[in-house]
């Protein structure tokens, strides 16, 4: 599966638009987390520990949206987005999209 944030491909022609496909998740922090990320705001310096977080949920959202454009047996996802919102205090939710289409054979 091709996936990109642009919106063609290249070298590949796009013969058709299956419609947008997205894929989300939504994680917490945890208290533990919370403590020792606490601290290393008063100091400075990157939270590794939610760098982390949002790096596997980013991961995540991408897999399903990879697998809803599977399921409609697209070739590639174009012009990918990712958006983060909070949806409760502790706890974002990551969503990624973009555009399902078909692609023309590659030429020989």
């Amino acid at each position: 599966m091709i996936v990109t944030t642009t919106g063609s491909i290249t070298g590949r022609e796009i013969t058709e638009t299956l419609g947008t496909v997205r894929g989300n998740t939504i994680r917490a922090r945890n208290v533990g987390r919370d403590i020792t990320q606490g601290l290393r705001n008063i100091v400075g310096g990157e939270l590794k520990s939610y760098t982390g977080l949002m790096t596997d949920a980013r991961d995540e959202a991408t897999e399903r949206m990879i697998e809803e454009a599977e399921a409609i047996d697209a070739d590639a996802i174009v012009g990918v987005r990712y958006v983060t919102s909070e949806v409760t205090q502790g706890a974002a939710e990551i969503l990624t999209y973009g555009t399902a289409v078909k692609l023309a054979e590659k030429p020989e």
